[in-house]
């Protein structure tokens, strides 16, 4: 009768320690489920192209991407190789590119990281200007951009750099290199 009540003890408290491990492994997935939801996409998108009108219908921003992916955590946007579009009525529209963006979720402010170009074409009323820069902030809704980094603007045959930039790109229009600034200028 005693190898039978070790038997009952031993088969009892094995039950007992697989019921431990098994909570154990459940709470560890939880735990590692949460932190994947966390930060986790709710939506992406593949050639993405989104398009902004002022209250009469007329184009006034538009946005082109390979990839864009929210989160909702926080509410941000990232892309790849997102190109943005700011139209008006008097010069060609500014075109802005960068590798990578990321939009804030109240829409107000769009990193774009790594290198950056803004392009205004040639017109009647406008000289072509291309700013090479990286790391560019850009608030949509005002049409401004700045960067603390290096840029470069290009308006054939004259080119200018400096150190940090500022520019507003509806009228009127105002760009401002914040140091260092170095100029190469041809005249007519």
């Amino acid at each position: 009768m005693k190898l039978k009540d070790n038997k009952f003890y031993l088969a009892i408290t094995a039950v007992a320690i697989m019921s431990w491990l098994l909570v154990d492994l459940l709470d560890n997935d939880e735990d590692q489920q949460g932190a994947v939801i966390a930060h986790s996409a709710d939506y992406f998108s593949t050639t993405y192209t989104k398009f902004e009108m002022d209250e009469f219908g007329k184009l006034t921003k538009k946005l082109v991407a390979d990839h864009v992916i929210h989160y909702p955590d926080d509410g941000t946007s990232h892309s790849v190789n997102p190109v943005m579009y700011f139209y008006n009525d008097k010069t060609p529209p500014w075109v802005i590119n960068a590798q990578a963006g990321v939009l804030s979720g109240d829409g107000k402010d769009l990193l774009l990281n790594g290198k950056s170009v803004v392009h205004r074409a040639k017109s009647e009323k406008a000289r072509e200007l291309i700013i090479n820069t990286s790391n560019l902030r850009v608030k949509p809704e005002t049409s401004y951009a700045e960067t603390d980094e290096w840029a470069e603007l290009l308006s054939p045959p004259n080119v200018t750099t400096g150190i940090g930039m500022k520019l507003v790109f509806v009228a009127p229009i105002h760009l401002e290199l914040l140091a260092n600034v170095k100029g190469k200028y041809e005249t007519n």
